[in-house]
């Protein structure tokens, strides 16, 4: 019986990528750790301290508050672009010259600057010369997102799903594309009505790139920064204050490199966390 034979060589294009990932993350990540348990008041002189930021960390209100409005947005931001990235790849065309132009169209939110978005919204949301601002207090709405918390949360939400709606489109207007089509031949033989197709064919052959998108999704609008700083700041007073947000306010601006280092490692297990428990609940029933 011949034996099979395993070839190395292609350890030798993979080496400089690990090389690379270990230079830009895990040297990063260590020094993270290293001011997790220690503190330091400069000239590079540390005193170990052990788990005390990890402990003051978790058992801050601060803290607490800051995760709960991070969770509040992440699953508001789910529940809002992933069925209507659905929605959206469902109508538009397989075959066609309508295909380059929506898919073109939907590209180019994900091509604008994080800052820029926020930028570009803040002037929109204007209550006295934004075209979004403006047009809802003419509607008789009071609307005044740099002082009203509702309206600061109503307008980085929208930002939001006008930025990233568009990935979930594209992602599922991929996997809808990849059906054979023998398997609409087969429903419409049946009689199946667009309901039943939907439930039967399109979501469960979306399965895979359906998990891709809220992983994605789940990454992104938990690890928010830009945007929302941009366009509010953080406020009004702390009500769109992320955990991100709040991370770059105690490590820039009170300089306390130890909370904030320990805080940044809570931050990354929380984040590995659930998107593991998402990983596993979406592809527990596959077949290999």
């Amino acid at each position: 019986m011949a034996t099979k034979t395993t070839n190395q060589k292609a350890w030798l294009f993979v080496i400089p990528v690990v090389l690379l990932v270990a230079f830009n993350a895990v040297i990063p990540l260590m020094t993270v750790v290293n001011y997790s348990v220690q503190e330091t008041f400069g000239d590079n002189v540390f005193f170990w301290e052990g788990v005390k930021w990890f402990e003051q960390v978790l058992q801050s209100e601060r803290f607490h508050a800051a995760l709960g409005r991070q969770l509040v947005f992440t699953s508001i931001i789910l529940l809002v672009e992933i069925p209507l990235g659905i929605a959206v790849a469902l109508t538009m065309p397989r075959k066609g010259p309508w295909v380059s132009v929506c898919l073109v169209l939907m590209a180019l939110p994900l091509l604008i600057p994080w800052n820029v978005v926020g930028s570009m919204w803040n002037i929109f949301a204007l209550p006295e010369t934004g075209l979004l601002g403006k047009g809802l207090n003419v509607l008789g709405f009071d609307y005044n997102f740099t002082r009203q918390p509702l309206a600061a949360w109503f307008t980085t939400i929208l930002m939001d799903v006008w930025h990233w709606t568009s990935l979930v489109v594209l992602l599922a207007y991929a996997g809808l594309c990849s059906i054979p089509d023998a398997f609409y031949q087969a429903a419409k033989i049946d009689g199946a009505g667009r309901w039943a197709i939907f439930r039967f064919i399109q979501l469960p052959k979306m399965k895979r790139v359906l998990t891709i998108a809220i992983l994605l999704r789940f990454m992104d609008s938990f690890m928010i920064y830009t945007e929302p700083f941009v366009l509010t700041g953080g406020g009004p007073g702390n009500t769109t204050t992320f955990l991100s947000i709040d991370l770059v306010k105690v490590a820039l601006g009170q300089f306390d490199l130890g909370p904030a280092a320990a805080m940044s490692l809570i931050y990354f297990l929380i984040v590995l966390l659930v998107c593991w428990v998402f990983y596993t609940l979406m592809m527990k029933d596959e077949v290999e």
